[in-house]
């Protein structure tokens, strides 16, 4: 099992940690449950950072002469300007972040499809966008790994956001230590995930690894780190994957038999066609490396991104569904 370096991890504070809501609820996500074991937590909220209160009567962005504001309807007061600074001092205030989770759709903290009103005492929204604190995480942290708990219950965006903040912690050691050997390290050690994720990237990866203009260490972390948020900035698609477990297979297939080879073509093909997940396909390969004693493959991150316990079965395909024979 790979030792997993600790994400730091900006949290909605109402999002099990406080109950902070307008209305004193705090919010359930399992995700921030079960990440609690292996990251470092920042929880914030920031309409009680801008002095809103608990309970509170909620805020809304409203269109104001074509500008967004931000107003609590029931007293008509402006916070924009508070919530604005709030968020600039916040965000200059911290360091070393591998990614944010923000509370869904909130008009401070949600950085998507946040609604937006006519007025204070109008009810239909007419445009959404991003809520004053996501939005300003977006623009100021465009390569995190950033999500909300509502699009974090989907299992491929879940699954992109854990392989980020895990790749990311780990870089972070790799710039503290400030070593060519880290680097080069961490390089060969991703460079099956990398393949899955963005093939152009991993290639100017390999170059500035390779160093052969003679870069400093500091100038070559730098470069790499920018391409290494590039590489990461979409989920790898599944062609991509069936690619890279393919180049996997590559290493074992003068050692398997016939009827080896076609049980994992089988797996792969119904991966392709949607009839199975990653997994059996996967964990074949896993077999394999254990068998072949292959330690090239056994420290690729590719086949364990994120620590194993945070991997979640769907719930449908679980044999621990609600029995349906009862």
């Amino acid at each position: 099992m790979r030792e997993f370096s600790r994400p730091k991890v900006v949290v909605s504070r109402c999002l099990e940690f406080d109950h902070c809501r307008y209305n004193g609820d705090m919010i359930s996500s399992p995700v921030v449950v079960k990440l609690k074991k292996h990251a470092d937590f920042l929880p914030v909220c920031p309409e009680v950072e801008i002095g809103l209160g608990v309970p509170r009567d909620p805020v809304r962005i409203i269109l104001d002469g074509g500008d967004h504001r931000l107003i609590q309807p029931s007293s008509g007061k402006d916070v924009t300007e508070n919530m604005k600074a709030f968020c600039t001092n916040f965000l200059d205030s911290i360091e070393d972040i591998d990614g944010f989770i923000l509370k869904f759709r909130s008009p401070s903290c949600g950085f998507k499809d946040v609604k937006i009103y006519p007025s204070a005492g109008e009810r239909g929204a007419v445009e959404k966008a991003s809520g004053y604190f996501g939005g300003a995480v977006l623009e100021k942290y465009p390569h995190l790994a950033i999500e909300d708990e509502g699009r974090l219950r989907n299992a491929r965006i879940k699954e992109h956001f854990l392989t980020k903040i895990f790749t990311f912690a780990a870089f972070r050691k790799v710039k503290s230590e400030g070593s060519m050997k880290d680097l080069i390290n961490f390089h060969m050690q991703n460079k099956f995930l990398l393949m899955a994720y963005n093939q152009t990237e991993l290639r100017k990866l390999g170059e500035i690894v390779a160093n052969r203009e003679d870069k400093p260490i500091k100038v070559l972390i730098s470069d790499y780190e920018k391409h290494l948020q590039s590489a990461l900035s979409r989920a790898p698609r599944y062609t991509a994957t069936i690619n890279v477990l393919m180049h996997a297979f590559g290493h074992f297939s003068d050692q398997l038999s016939s009827r080896e080879k076609t049980l994992f073509f089988d797996w792969v093909q119904k991966y392709r066609e949607g009839k199975a997940s990653l997994c059996p396909a996967l964990n074949t390969l896993r077999l394999w490396i254990v068998r072949f004693e292959s330690n090239y493959l056994m420290h690729q991150t590719f086949f364990e991104p994120y620590p194993e316990d945070l991997m979640e079965i769907d719930p449908i395909e679980s044999h621990l569904r609600e029995d349906l024979w009862k």
